[in-house]
């Protein structure tokens, strides 16, 4: 047996991991879905009973805001733009007009706005005449509609981001189409109903009296939300209670409102929308209510002019001033000075060299060593075996690298280590790393294990060995991030695609770099001691690193899927141990046993696999998570601003479960009491972005710092720019930050 076979029948398993989340995301894609760094918007459809006239056809904008963001009701309110669609449709087919939800209130600090939060879906009517031919593919495949939207909303948080996006969507002519049935319903739960009286508005000086009969007896005596369609007209911030009253007078609800200080508006007739409050509303009873109310009385004087367009001064000036920042790094990236790059380049390649003294990538260096040993006193075959693996370990970066920069040109975010955020990537590199203890300490073969044309090809081509061993070198280091790699990573995202990617090959020749000049180098080889015993020792020796690595690797799966997928996968790698152990068995003996393992493994792993890839239930993390009483809290960009605005400095620490270095600063640096104690003595807050699944608002805080992996280190001052720390914390470097506060 030779160690090189050992990269070689692994290959597989290591390609399929380091590639499963790229190979998913750069899929071919319908067309229906656009995600963006604030919100992922996607058209649906729905058509139970196909289309056809006189069929009720609905088709839809389906909106997943990120945490603390939201888009606008038809009446965006005090600022903000209603969301709008255009349609592309075939002869014969025509929209309505959008069905909007029932909105919610949302207070921006003196001011108020109406709009979504969490997901909404606007649904469109389709109206199908007796014009429409539906068209047939040319492969004679099932009619269908081909559906073209082009949608534009507004974003914001405190700020305010102007999106848009192209969908296209394919609707079966014939058959239904349901998939979507539960998110069309919810949206119609939500729906205002109309009501069979119009009510009455009047003007009384700077109030509107609103009259409204007609309302269900349940809804009576209870507490009503007042959204009116047309903009500008009440004073939407108004506090219910405090700034306007409603009452009920039998049957009839009545409410005072203030009219807007900067009316615009001076309308005969009011479209309005009451709801109940979220808390008295039942399931399958209507919620809301519309009517189009007549106004009476004279209006006072306007104090505005109608705007010409639906932005405020304010939100203009903010859309603008965004609109700059997000101009800024695309001009920057352009203009990189020569020297600049050329910095980038060498904190490439030192971060590269120093990944070599990680824990990641020592066991497979070790490895590589003994394989190194084997060849001893064969100059030619040390060379060619040094560019065989620099070669693997450079095309790995090469390929890590440009989907990582695809996959964010797609509207992904991403960074550096992405792929282990994949908790079927950790099964599967668990899974590997069994695999090559289980050969090293001596269960099995892969020469006895492969078939025998394998074996042959793998002899006929050793430099190929040597190549799959640098692949498999990169798939294991990507958890860690050495010195200079994390400036030097940040700076690639915001490089053209040949730079970055130069980037991309300098870490990788300083990865590849040591085993590089032990081949040219030949005094490097002298002082490895000659072929002998020693060798078998080491190689039962080196399976114990291997078994540590996937006790890691289920503890990481486990603070991603909880502790039944952590309980899951170590099962399942029993049975695979097992599987192994039984292949190696000769006779009627190994085709019984291996047989009953693989069907147990397969029985096994259809019925609880699934627990490696779920997410644990929300409660399950909020139990977890630190109270406010703790010394760590949770990280939000939210809890960020509203720290800076009470003046006090915060430290935040972006780690992931999967990345070693974190681990390591997190146990050392980080745990030091001094450095604690400086923490306090400064009332610095600390918050921790966990990172160990996707998180969008994670990875566009990182972009924003320059970053694109983790470990990142941040102490951030009110008035202050934000330090950014080393990967690799030291008590030092953390006591001198904390001091110059």
């Amino acid at each position: 047996m030779t160690f090189s076979r050992i990269s070689f029948a692994t290959f597989l398993i290591a390609t399929a991991a380091a590639c499963m989340p790229a190979a998913a995301q750069l899929a071919p894609k319908t067309g229906a879905v656009v995600t963006t760094p604030h919100v992922r918007a996607e058209l649906v459809a729905h058509a139970p009973q196909g289309v056809a006239p006189g069929a009720p056809v609905w088709v839809g904008l389906q909106i997943t805001h990120q945490p603390e963001w939201h888009t606008y009701w038809k009446n965006a309110g005090d600022s903000g733009l209603p969301t709008e669609l255009k349609w592309t449709l075939p002869a014969g087919v025509s929209t309505g007009e959008i069905a909007w939800p029932v909105p919610k209130k949302i207070p921006v600090g003196t001011l108020a706005n109406y709009g979504y939060e969490s997901t909404v879906l606007l649904p469109v009517p389709l109206e199908v005449s007796t014009l429409y031919k539906p068209d047939v593919a040319l492969t004679g495949g099932s009619p269908a509609m081909d559906i073209k939207l082009q949608a534009s909303w507004l974003v914001c948080r405190k700020e305010c981001i102007p999106e848009e996006g192209e969908f296209t969507l394919s609707l079966p002519a014939r058959g239904s189409t349901a998939l979507n049935k539960a998110a069309f319903d919810t949206a119609q739960a939500v729906q205002p109903q109309p009501l069979g009286a119009p009510g009455a508005i009047a003007v009384e000086g700077q109030q509107l009296k609103v009259r409204l009969e007609g309302l269900p007896a349940a809804v009576r005596g209870k507490t009503l939300e007042f959204f009116p369609e047309t903009p500008e007209v009440i004073r939407t911030a108004a506090v219910s209670g405090k700034d306007w009253t409603q009452a009920w007078d039998g049957a009839t609800w009545t409410a005072t409102m203030p009219l807007a200080d900067q009316r615009s508006e001076s309308p005969t007739a009011m479209p309005v929308v009451v709801a109940l409050a979220e808390a008295d509303r039942q399931a399958g009873q209507p919620v809301a209510w519309r009517a189009e109310a007549p106004v009476s009385g004279t209006w006072p004087a306007a104090t505005a002019a109608p705007r010409a367009a639906e932005v405020s001064p304010a939100l203009q000036a903010a859309l603008a001033a965004n609109a700059a920042q997000a101009a800024a790094p695309a001009a920057a990236a352009q203009a990189q000075p020569a020297g600049t790059f050329m910095v980038a380049l060498l904190g490439a390649l030192l971060g590269g060299l120093l990944l070599n003294l990680m824990p990641c990538v020592f066991p497979i260096l070790a490895i590589k060593v003994l394989g190194f040993a084997r060849q001893a006193g064969n100059a030619s075959a040390h060379r060619k075996a040094g560019l065989a693996y620099t070669g693997g370990v450079m095309l790995s970066f090469l390929a890590l690298g440009g989907a990582m920069l695809a996959l964010r040109a797609a509207g992904a975010q991403l960074g550096w280590g992405f792929q282990l955020q994949s908790p079927g990537v950790v099964a599967a590199l668990a899974a590997l790393f069994t695999l090559l203890g289980l050969n090293l300490a001596g269960v099995f073969e892969f020469g006895r294990a492969a078939p025998q044309s394998v074996c042959s090809a793998q002899a006929k081509h050793p430099l190929a060995n040597d190549f799959l061993s640098g692949v498999l070198a990169v798939v294991i280091a990507s958890p860690c991030t050495a010195p200079f790699m994390g400036a030097s990573l940040g700076f690639a995202i915001g490089l053209p695609a040949a730079q970055a990617l130069l980037l991309f090959a300098a870490l990788g020749l300083g990865l590849a770099l040591p085993y590089l000049v032990a081949g040219f180098v030949p005094a490097v080889a002298r002082l490895l001691p000659k072929p002998g015993p020693w060798m078998h020792t080491l190689r039962r020796l080196l399976a114990f690193p291997m078994f540590a690595t996937v006790a890691w690797l289920v503890w990481v799966l486990g603070q991603q899927s909880g502790i039944d997928g952590a309980g899951t996968l170590l099962a399942l790698l029993v049975c695979l141990a097992a599987v192994v152990w039984a292949l190696t068995l000769t006779g009627r003996t190994r085709v019984v046993i291996a047989t009953l393992m693989i069907a147990f493994t397969a029985v096994l792993a259809g019925t609880i696999g699934r627990n490696i890839v779920q997410v644990p239930e929300p409660t399950a993390k909020l139990a977890s998570a630190p109270n406010d009483g703790e010394r760590w809290q949770p990280w939000s960009a939210q809890r960020v601003s509203d720290m800076a605005a009470a003046g006090r400095p915060v430290f935040i620490d972006f780690t992931a479960a999967w990345c070693v270095t974190c681990q390591y600063n997190k146990k050392s640096t980080l745990a030091d009491a001094e450095v604690l104690a400086d923490f306090d003595t400064k009332q610095v807050a600390m918050l921790r972005a966990d990172w160990t699944r996707r998180d969008p608002a994670i990875t566009a805080a990182l972009t924003a710092l320059g970053r694109s992996g983790v470990p990142v280190y941040v102490l951030q001052a009110p008035g202050k720019a934000p330090v950014v720390l080393t990967e690799i914390l030291s008590k030092d470097e953390v006591r001198a930050a904390l001091a110059a506060l």
